[in-house]
């Protein structure tokens, strides 16, 4: 792990390879960890950095009151460090939403975007009766006693984990923060990203599972339509977190996408 400071915090983060800038940007109750198939496979062809966001993995708590524009505002800090020029810019699920947030507030820093399996904020992409259910789980599972706290939420693959990746599951579930988590989803329950959609002037790739059941393919779609100019790859056989459960469609998706689109 490398490390940076910026905004008084600590963030950690996970450098490959070589060659034009991927930065990967995980999802909530996930770390940089999530990635390790993108950061093997994908370290021939670039320089592929994943952060542990603010709150997550080796980097400092979240201070009170951080926001959406906080992630973001820490994100660029990292970008401009690795002084690398604009980024193929990834995000899965909730961090698709801080790579959005980040694209809105910085876009010289953004040479793509890459969307997988993702939201523009619960609000923005999701019924409200789903976003309401949703944050009573969350609520429910947070009043949860220490010894029963499982971040772990259904449907985030099309089956069983692969048994392969149980081990490394568990070993990022028992490093989440729930008071990470509790701030974090109250952020993203209430954010609605679709204003800027239209106004997205880079090539963008939406990854997306075929039987997603946390973020539908028809929040692809409303994102294919929305978006000036996009590609849109569908993984057969996959769920929410397609980066691990179809790891080798994935990376020839962003490594084709990336190519096409150097910086």
């Amino acid at each position: 792990m490398e490390f940076i400071e910026a905004g008084g915090l600590t963030i950690a983060y996970e450098r490959a390879g070589e060659g034009p800038l991927l930065v990967l940007v995980h999802g909530a109750a996930d770390d940089s960890r999530i990635w390790q198939p993108q950061l093997a496979g994908l370290a021939e062809d670039f320089t592929v950095v994943a952060w542990d966001e603010p709150g997550a993995g080796r980097s400092s708590d979240l201070p009170e009151g951080f926001g959406l524009a906080g992630y973001a505002d820490g994100l660029a800090a990292l970008l401009e460090s690795l002084d690398l020029g604009p980024a193929h810019l990834a995000g899965i699920s909730w961090g698709g939403t801080v790579a959005l947030e980040l694209y809105r507030r910085r876009p010289e820093l953004v040479a793509t975007l890459i969307m997988i399996d993702t939201y523009a904020g619960w609000k923005g992409s999701l019924p409200t009766d789903e976003v309401r259910a949703r944050v009573a789980g969350a609520r429910e599972m947070l009043a949860a006693p220490p010894a029963q706290f499982d971040p772990t939420v259904p449907g985030l693959f099309a089956g069983d984990p692969p048994a392969e990746l149980v081990p490394l599951l568990a070993e990022i579930a028992a490093d989440v923060r729930p008071a990470t988590l509790a701030q974090q989803l109250g952020i993203m329950a209430e954010a609605d990203l679709t204003d800027l959609l239209p106004r997205i002037a880079v090539p963008t790739l939406l990854v997306w599972g075929r039987l997603d059941a946390r973020s539908p393919l028809t929040v692809a779609s409303q994102f294919e339509n929305a978006i000036p100019d996009t590609t849109l790859v569908v993984i057969e056989g996959a769920g929410h977190l397609s980066n691990l459960e179809r790891p080798e469609l994935v990376n020839d998706a962003v490594r084709a996408f990336c190519r096409a689109h150097t910086p």
